[in-house]
């Protein structure tokens, strides 16, 4: 939200520069950053008002205008722009103006005709970065006035990122609170007077759903001025706050909203049917918005309707047809109080937004509905002038003020630090909260209605160290007998696995743990997702199944910045929904791209493969590897020929592999990652590691080069070879694969080293071969292993 310094310091004012009044604000919660209105301000730029225009002699296109000053002289000044006419005031910058781009005015002929100045457009001042023509001044602006001062140019703009618990400050209204608060000052407290009233009201309300509405209020205003303007006061106040002028009643209604916080809506009266409900959408109807969207109703969103049909979108956008126009002399004013679940869940299906919506969703005062109508039909009166008709009003009246009980004890014991009864009773006395004093050191205190997020004990107590201030709180250590407990070695460290990661180049992330639905789908379509009740957004509207959907975004936010090789891992909770109950798992992954080891001299580079991945893994699981096998599987987001299954004992413990080329083509992604994952359950529990000493007695190795069917995998020859092995074979590893000539249809060549060795005594030659015989055999009855000649 943005707003004008010069606005805000109306409502109050405390003796202070901008700067320590943004330094007061932050650390009193609410983060904002201070914008100048112009980086640099025109100079010898005045109102000027064009007496006479008549047509270049010499050109078709410009004008000879004749402008008032506020000299007695007036100027000739040639002009190009469209729009100027006799009458109009205008910014005019005169013989020696600096203008906010550096340029200087001189006095200059223009096909033969002296200019003896400029007439400005916004864009020329600086205040936006397009537009056209003449920027057309108030009709009662004095010629001469300098224009930082009739259009308040010395002015900051304060841009506020607020919490979705403190709505109550998206508005003048409520951040002048808020100061008033903070400094302990005084601030403007707004009474608008209610207007003459004629005749009786033209439209009656209905409410069909108190709970989504408990209160409407309405008012009728005729004979408006088509012709009005908005103001430039008002104009400016908007601009600063990121709105445009739509049209005079439009824009009263977003000054109120952010005057007030109470967001509004103008229909044109003459457009509206018989009785306005506020009722649930039925299925199929369909409403036009400003926006120039059509929507179709299957949900029961909330809407205002008439007899006819929706006319607006509650809480969230008007219609077009029941919309103000440039000839609507006639207004229905809307202001009313809607439930934020509902307004948010419209918005969110229909991937809406607006600030009336923004507010909505974080909460509205439910007793400033009639404040913020008074305003705003003050305001049409001021500048569009009618006739005013009486309120109509349907709905229940707001409830009664939160009560909370606050201790004196609670209070003491969670900040760490005492504060007088007198003191906190004066603090919450600033927040517009009363207390009464209990017997027994405890508070009632009387929430103010517009403070609807201050419900239990510890809200108060948080607003009470606000105000006091945190720094006045001394940092006092707890003092506690230190018993250090002893981790088991059965039990792996989570600690350790990052260790050995970054250890071997890997970096860890944190990410959301709510995620966009499609991709994730497409990577785990088995898991269901968990729906979020109120996303942020729809990229973050359900709950991770797995790590790789935000592992996959974090590689591509990192590829953007140039980084193209990366090894990411983070250890995180995924949600599912097994039989209706959510069931939260813990788990380990990683994602992998780029260049196997980072750019050198001494070698050529070479892509990351699936064995360079799992080589790391297998670090991962440490002294306990052996307890693992690798096993080929399928999984849906992984590549067919790229793809294992990590087993412990008959446990599946994760996964890992080379993302499904399928998906590297729906994602639109660069390159196909190279990913795992892990049961951090499943792998937690290691057995205790044994030390054993290396052996006195020399070692023997024999080579074995098999043939054997390409459909045999090196897992399934390790495995048999020291199955049949017995206690004599230490080690089994394959040094060769050969492929090519002399080989059978469909087979392949692969050496074995086998390695045996004893701890008590030295192997003989027969033992050996005995045990390479059984080996040998083995291998030919389970896989068709012959040994190549």
């Amino acid at each position: 939200m943005k707003l004008s310094e010069n606005w805000l310091r109306e409502w109050v004012n405390p003796q202070a520069a901008i700067n320590e009044i943004a330094d007061r604000l932050v650390m009193g919660g609410l983060e904002l950053e201070i914008e100048p209105v112009l980086a640099t301000l025109p100079q010898g730029v005045v109102v000027g008002r064009i007496v006479k225009a008549e047509r270049h002699p010499q050109a078709d296109r410009l004008q000879v205008c004749e402008v008032d000053v506020g000299q007695p002289q007036k100027l000739q000044i040639v002009c190009g722009a469209a729009n100027a006419r006799a009458g109009m005031n205008a910014p005019c910058a005169v013989v020696g103006a600096v203008l906010p781009d550096g340029m200087e005015i001189k006095q200059a002929a223009l096909r033969g005709v002296d200019s003896y100045g400029m007439l400005c457009s916004a864009k020329e001042l600086g205040l936006v970065e397009k537009s056209e023509g003449l920027l057309e001044l108030d009709a009662d602006a004095k010629p001469g006035t300098p224009i930082e001062q009739h259009l308040g140019l010395k002015d900051n703009v304060l841009n506020l990122e607020i919490t979705p618990n403190r709505g109550d400050c998206l508005s003048v209204l409520g951040l002048a609170r808020e100061l008033s608060a903070l400094y302990a000052i005084p601030m403007k407290r707004p009474n608008f007077p209610q207007g003459v009233v004629v005749g009786h009201s033209q439209v009656k309300v209905e409410i069909e759903d108190l709970q989504t509405c408990p209160h409407y209020t309405g008012r009728v205003i005729t004979k408006i001025n088509p012709k009005a303007l908005t103001p430039d006061w008002m104009r400016e106040r908007l601009r600063r706050a990121g709105l445009r002028g739509i049209h005079p009643v439009v824009d009263i209604t977003n000054y109120v909203m952010l005057e007030l916080g109470q967001p509004m809506h103008a229909f044109d009266s003459g457009k509206i049917s018989g009785q306005v409900r506020v009722r649930r959408a039925r299925a199929g109807e369909k409403l036009e918005l400003l926006s120039g969207d059509t929507l179709e109703f299957n949900h029961g969103e909330l809407l205002i309707a008439d007899d006819h049909g929706p006319l607006a979108l509650a809480g969230v956008m008007g219609g077009q047809e029941s919309g103000v126009q440039v000839r609507t002399t006639g207004v229905f004013l809307e202001s009313a109080c809607f439930a934020p679940t509902a307004v948010a869940a419209t918005a969110r299906r229909h991937k809406l937004g607006s600030d009336s919506c923004y507010r909505f969703e974080r909460g509205v005062d439910p007793s400033l509905q009639r404040m913020a109508l008074e305003r705003a039909t003050q305001l049409v009166l001021q500048i569009c002038g009618g006739e005013v008709h009486p309120v109509v009003t349907a709905g229940r009246p707001p409830a009664e003020p939160n009560s909370v009980r606050l201790r004196q004890t609670r209070l003491n014991q969670l900040l760490g630090h005492e504060i007088g009864d007198k003191e906190v009773e004066q603090l919450l006395s600033r927040l517009g909260i009363t207390t009464r004093h209990e017997i027994g050191g405890a508070w009632i205190a009387r929430v103010p209605s517009y403070r609807y997020d201050l419900r239990i004990e510890p809200d108060l107590i948080e607003e009470v160290a606000r105000l006091y201030g945190y720094d006045r709180i001394p940092a006092k250590p707890y003092a506690a007998r230190l018993a250090p407990g002893r981790p088991s070695e059965a039990t792996r460290s989570l600690v350790r696995v990052q260790d050995v990661l970054v250890a071997r180049g890997w970096q860890q992330i944190v990410s959301l743990s709510f995620v966009e639905p499609g991709p994730q789908a497409r990577l785990n379509p088995e898991a269901r997702g968990i729906p979020l009740d109120n996303p942020i957004s729809e990229q973050l509207s359900v709950m991770r199944t797995t790590l790789w959907a935000g592992l996959i975004p974090a590689w591509l936010y990192n590829r953007q910045r140039q980084l193209n090789r990366l090894r990411l891992f983070e250890q995180g909770v995924t949600f599912a929904d097994v039989d209706g109950q959510i069931v939260e798992t813990s788990r380990l992954a990683g994602l992998a791209v780029g260049a196997a080891q980072p750019e050198q001299w001494s070698a050529p580079a070479r892509p990351t493969d699936f064995y360079d991945l799992k080589a790391d893994v297998v670090a991962l699981l440490g002294s306990t590897a052996d307890e693992y096998r690798f096993e080929k599987a399928e999984h849906p987001a992984l590549h067919p020929g790229q793809c294992a299954r990590i087993l412990r004992g008959e446990r599946v413990a994760g996964w890992i592999g080379a993302l499904h080329p399928r998906l590297v083509r729906e994602l639109d992604l660069p390159e196909s990652p190279l990913l795992f994952e892990l049961d951090w359950d499943a792998i937690r529990d290691t057995r205790v590691p044994a030390t054993q000493p290396l052996s006195e007695f020399p070692s023997s190795r024999r080579d074995l080069a098999l043939v054997v069917p390409e459909t045999v995998s090196a897992d399934a020859l390790i495995a048999c070879a020291r199955a049949s092995g017995e206690n004599l074979l230490q080690k089994v590893f394959i040094f060769d694969i050969y492929r090519g000539e002399n080989l059978p249809t469909a087979c392949k060549s692969v050496a074995l080293g086998l390695i045996f060795n004893d701890y008590s005594r030295t192997l003989t030659l027969e033992e050996i071969d005995a045990s390479v015989a059984r080996i040998t055999a083995q291998l030919a009855r389970e896989l068709g292993a012959v040994i190549r000649q």
